[in-house]
């Protein structure tokens, strides 16, 4: 008898994992895939009460009428003394008038009511006053000054129509009307659920491997942003049988089901099965990068959606197929972002087939546009944080070259980037500080910054695609720094080379530097996994420029070709384990608590047009370097000197 439940247990269990093999990822273009869900789910549109002091951004369920009109009685418009104007007729700098305080007229003050028996105000400036009442030199008309029942809001008029978002001024409008309780629609209620079991609450200590879940409350946010109320489960591990349980109690509760992470087709991403096996599955992936693993269904007869847990593609695919599920269910239309030309600071390269959307940093450069790709990870958090726009590449594109322009959808208004600089170039930490100081003494600039590397910067500048860029190229035959480039590269261009610092380059190691490097010869003899800096970075070029004074190959060393764009990426790297050692900065290292060992100081210079260098702008990024505070600032970071902070080579 015992044998019969175990098999069954066993027909169970094989048709568990026969379902999970059936992993499947369409490639549906995402207007497809938002045609398919939008048609086949729906939000319900509900009503409630609520206070009018506390219906800011809530939308109205139905038309709105005046109960009371405003004002509501002949009002004075201005502080003086109310009169029947035919008394005053007659009035005249050579026949000045008197009326008597009480019978002839009253003293009044804006708002008042008209007393009875009035029909006019005279301005207190207007009258003298004299003995028992006033003097007047001219007469008055009929309703001068006075604010008639009414002229604001009349008693039936309607005030505001149905499906209208709440705005301050309609507040105003609402309560002069005696609206104090309006009909609202009542917030879709959603439920987001997240899964991993690698997530740990925010405010949790972290440790090795550990992630905090940042993507509910982001979420959330924007959920909250377009018009929904949201509510965020307690983390679920990677557990089918937890997780489908969350999603059933979650369709029970809420009007939407939102599952974070677990969409893509890995061994533990349960996400497609729990919708599949608690309702209906219409799209498992969109041909979008990032946000391909989307999943678009149903769970008890409620939308049910399964994001990427990468953060870019969570974000993106919930504006792509969340948020036209709220407005239409509050009546509104779908925002519109502005939209602008741009040339291209960079090649962007797409895949066939796949709609990309790139973020993209913007800036206004020679009265033209430009716009520079930003990372295009679909975890890099980062990327729209400092993104002004957004690229779309549609499938049938292999993207676009440098000079070409495109069409951006902004995230910024287009008046704002007229104040935006574009960075190029090298990266350093000097930059980000540079930016912060600029916005605080100037908040109609913001300073971008796009990390080339050092040639992509002077290229930048040489095609007007950046104000400035970061250079810090050493020329092993003059000894010089980035001239001999510069003069090479761009001849005959009217151009300022501007010193930022002086800074120390040295070998980037784990803590107590356990391999014992000192030099490059050390990371060929040990095999010590080394990560690199980006084809064109000044970094690069002096790895380069080391392995040839030592005699190496770039085959000698293990990993030289684990590129990353940033000494941070780098010390990153090394902090992880996942690299022994990398070429970069001593505040890098210092930023993940790494040791340093020096090898060299450099110089880093700032190349900009001569124009450039003469503007407003360009005189306000001089002051800015120049200032002792600011290279104290600098300095307390660790292995710069600002020795010749602004000092112009030519």
């Amino acid at each position: 008898m015992g044998i019969v439940p175990e098999r069954k247990v066993k027909d169970k269990k094989e048709k568990q994992e026969s379902a999970m093999q059936k992993i499947y990822l369409s490639n549906i273009p995402r207007q497809e895939a938002r045609q398919k869900f939008l048609a086949r789910v729906e939000l319900p549109r509900r009503r409630e009460i609520i206070k009018t002091s506390a219906s800011l951004g809530r939308v109205t369920a139905e038309a709105i009428f005046a109960r009371l009109s405003m004002p509501g009685d002949h009002a004075a418009a201005m502080d003086g003394f109310a009169v029947l104007a035919e008394r005053t007729f007659g009035a005249s700098d050579q026949n000045p008038l008197r009326l008597a305080l009480g019978e002839d007229c009253q003293p009044v003050d804006t708002g008042d009511p008209l007393p009875p028996g009035f029909d006019a105000v005279i301005k207190v400036e207007d009258v003298q006053p004299v003995s028992g009442g006033i003097e007047i030199l001219a007469p008055a008309t009929p309703w001068q000054h006075v604010r008639p029942v009414g002229e604001d809001v009349v008693a039936g008029e309607l005030l505001l129509p149905a499906y209208h978002r709440l705005r301050p001024q309609d507040l105003g409008v609402l309560l002069a009307g005696g609206i104090t309780e309006l009909p609202v629609l009542a917030k879709p209620k959603a439920v987001i659920i997240p899964t991993g079991t690698e997530l740990i609450p925010p405010e949790a200590e972290r440790r090795r491997g550990s992630i905090p879940d940042f993507n509910s409350t982001v979420v959330a946010a924007y959920l909250q942003e377009w018009g929904a109320a949201a509510t965020i489960y307690p983390i679920v591990p990677d557990d089918r049988a937890r997780l489908e349980e969350a999603a059933a109690r979650a369709a029970a509760e809420g009007d939407l089901v939102i599952i974070l992470a677990g969409s893509s087709a890995g061994r533990e991403d349960y996400t497609v099965h729990v919708i599949e096996a608690l309702g209906e599955v219409f799209v498992h992936g969109v041909a979008t990068r990032p946000g391909k693993p989307t999943i678009l269904g149903q769970i008890a007869g409620k939308p049910a959606v399964g994001l990427p847990g990468y953060p870019v593609s969570a974000y993106l695919s919930l504006e792509w197929f969340v948020r036209p599920l709220i407005c239409r269910a509050l009546g509104q239309a779908e925002p519109a972002r502005e939209r602008l030309a741009a040339t291209l600071g960079r090649r962007v390269v797409s895949e066939l087939g796949v709609e990309e959307h790139v973020r993209m940093a913007v800036g206004y450069v020679d009265g033209r546009f430009v716009a520079n790709p930003l990372e295009r990870g679909a975890g890099v958090t980062m990327s729209l944080v400092r993104a002004d726009g957004l690229l779309i590449i549609p499938p049938e594109s292999l993207g676009y070259e440098r000079g070409e322009t495109v069409e951006l959808e902004l995230y910024r208004p287009a008046a704002e980037l007229r104040g935006n600089l574009l960075a190029a170039g090298s990266h350093d930490l000097i930059i980000d500080l540079l930016a912060t100081v600029l916005r605080e003494q100037d908040t109609g600039l913001t300073l971008s910054s796009a990390h080339l590397g050092s040639m992509g910067g002077i290229a930048a500048i040489g095609n007007g695609q950046a104000h400035l860029a970061g250079v810090h190229l050493f020329d092993p035959e003059s000894g010089d720094y980035n001239l001999p480039y510069i003069r090479k590269l761009l001849p005959g261009r009217e151009l300022c080379l501007v010193n930022l610092a002086y800074r120390m380059q040295g070998w980037i190691v784990p803590p107590g530097n356990p391999d014992g490097v000192k030099g490059v010869a050390d990371i060929a003899s040990k095999k010590l996994s080394f990560v690199n800096r980006q084809k064109g970075a000044g970094t690069r070029l002096l790895f380069d420029y080391l392995l040839d004074q030592a005699g190496l190959d770039s085959s000698d060393i293990y990993g030289y070709e684990r590129e990353e764009h940033t000494h941070l990426g780098v010390a990153a790297s090394v902090a992880a384990g996942s690299a022994r050692v990398g070429l970069g900065i001593l505040p890098a290292a210092r930023a993940f608590g790494l040791d340093f060992v020096p090898l060299c100081e450099e110089r880093y210079d700032l190349l900009m047009s001569a124009s450039f260098y003469r503007s407003a702008e360009g005189k306000a990024i001089l002051e800015i370097i120049t200032n002792p505070a600011f290279q104290k600032r600098v300095e307390a970071l660790g292995g710069y000197s600002m020795r010749d902070a602004g000092k112009l080579f030519n």
